[in-house]
């Protein structure tokens, strides 16, 4: 059973990496001459990428959102609303301290110890997460609680030092990886199957959404009490090896790093799901082997994935900027950073189970294809924008606000699901793929034309969450403006559920 799972994840994983490696093997034979090293290290990085996605996607699947799903929903059946509150602080704090790209962030951030700005994230998380959870249990709409936490981080915003802000936004981004969205996305469908009403599928989505304005605001707050003057940013070294054998020696020693890191990662939440496992689950032994295998997987996948992206894209993606920004005609660098956005969001390990999700719980009404081309525009356009404010110097602040005021002003105008799902896409959008190729491709090319690394490359993080919540709510425009055109006779094909089907 698990061979032929596999062999489809593998498919997809192929037709999500290959059109990366391809772009880039072109540019290096082409426009972009870089060393061997280099370009052998993001080879055979985009091999270990195919890999891990594969492992990954399917132990999510077969661990991760059970784990989250069962423990959702026990932990509603107590009817305690300080234990959800406060089991669901716990658990984003924990699942926060686990993902692997806030560490990354941490370290490149010196003017904040790294204990600290973790903790304060991890907190940012677990408070909002259990507003998300209060959210779901009272029925409040999640436009009411959207507009007041961006009002609150635009006011913050106004008085946190200008060349911390673009990291402020990137650490919402970087807090929804692998680990915390199949887990969080499934611990909020697990909750919502306490009520009975029709729309608590629909409010099952926008954990996500909520999570990610948690440590934007901590970030901030931090900037506040430390005053920091920038938030300077360490730059990957290029891999150089003399031979092949090196270069393999160079992956190797990067392994156990990664074995150790996500192995702290998957503990406490394993740790947890046992306790409820032993008080309050009692699963069979056939559920409990399925749960194990998928940690299993999730676990190697994981290490596979995040040492092909570290070792190999990382580097290979600042020296790429920097090549291609030092060209006389540097502006090429704004179409190329499209196309490479356009196909790199396929590669990010949560947009598979995002997509999966949604044509579960809207029974195949929104399809997880239309979701993902959507996504794929989106990021190619915010892509296309951060590296325009990569070669012009312009502040964050003049596309996130109109960015963000379009997509709360959109939240009037199409069915609630497309809200939820668009606020959601854009956690999901901004993985382990963005924080460890586009950034260091952004910083590459700011390095070469002498820019500002703190101010102007970072923020293509925050920009790539940006993007989809327009391009998915725009989705839902089209949508309502086809339902509107249907004809009045055959309701039945009109609505599905509450929503049509949307095969555009």
């Amino acid at each position: 059973m698990y061979r032929s799972r596999l062999q489809s994840k593998l498919d997809e994983s192929l037709s999500a990496v290959l059109p990366i490696v391809a772009i880039v093997l072109i540019l290096c034979l082409t426009a972009a001459p870089v060393t061997p090293s280099v370009l052998l290290a993001f080879l055979f990085g985009g091999v270990l990428l195919v890999v891990g996605n594969m492992f990954f996607t399917l132990g999510a699947e077969l661990a991760m959102e059970p784990i989250g799903q069962h423990m959702g929903t026990e932990l509603t059946k107590t009817k305690k609303l300080s234990v959800v509150l406060g089991i669901g602080f716990l658990l984003g704090c924990l699942i926060t301290v686990s993902e692997p790209d806030l560490q990354v962030l941490a370290e490149q951030v010196q003017s904040i110890p790294n204990a600290v700005l973790i903790a304060s994230v991890a907190g940012g998380v677990g408070l909002f997460l259990a507003l998300a959870l209060l959210r779901i249990l009272l029925g409040i709409p999640l436009r009411a609680m959207l507009l007041g936490s961006y009002a609150l981080v635009f006011l913050m915003a106004a008085f946190a030092p200008s060349g911390f802000l673009a990291v402020a936004f990137d650490s919402g981004g970087v807090t929804t990886g692998p680990m915390t969205v199949p887990f969080i996305m499934a611990f909020g469908i697990g909750v919502s199957a306490i009520r009975s009403d029709r729309h608590a599928a629909d409010d099952s989505f926008g954990l996500i959404s909520l999570c990610s304005v948690g440590p934007i605001l901590a970030v901030m707050a931090l900037s506040l009490i430390f005053r920091p003057d920038s938030a300077a940013y360490t730059a990957e070294s290029a891999p150089s090896a003399a031979h092949t054998v090196e270069m393999g020696q160079m992956f190797a020693s990067a392994f156990p790093e990664y074995f150790g890191e996500i192995a702290r990662a998957l503990l406490p939440i394993a740790g947890v799901f046992l306790l409820f496992q032993i008080f309050r689950l009692h699963l069979g032994r056939t559920t409990l082997y399925r749960i194990g295998v998928g940690l299993a997987y999730t676990y190697f996948g994981l290490v596979v994935f995040l040492t092909g992206v570290n070792v190999g894209f990382m580097p290979a993606g600042t020296y790429l900027g920097q090549t291609l920004a030092s060209l006389p005609y540097r502006w090429i660098i704004i179409p190329i950073g499209m196309l490479i956005g356009f196909f790199i969001v396929k590669a990010e390990p949560a947009v598979y189970v995002l997509m999966r999700q949604v044509e579960e719980l809207t029974s195949g009404a929104i399809a997880g294809a239309v979701l993902r081309r959507t996504l794929s525009w989106g990021v190619a356009v915010s892509v296309g924008l951060a590296l325009a404010r990569v070669l012009t110097g312009v502040s964050i602040l003049y596309f996130v606000v109109p960015g963000y005021a379009l997509a709360l002003g959109l939240s009037f105008f199409v069915p609630d699901i497309f809200t939820a799902i668009a606020f959601d896409s854009g956690g999901v959008a901004s993985g382990p793929m963005t924080a460890t190729f586009l950034l260091p491709f952004a910083m590459g090319a700011c390095m070469a034309v002498g820019g500002d690394v703190a101010s102007d490359a970072f923020g293509v993080v925050a920009m790539v969450a940006m993007t989809p919540l327009v391009a998915i709510q725009l989705l839902g425009v089209a949508y309502r403006l086809r339902q509107g055109r249907a004809p009045a006779a055959e309701p039945a094909q009109v609505q599905l559920d509450d929503y049509a089907i949307i095969e555009l």
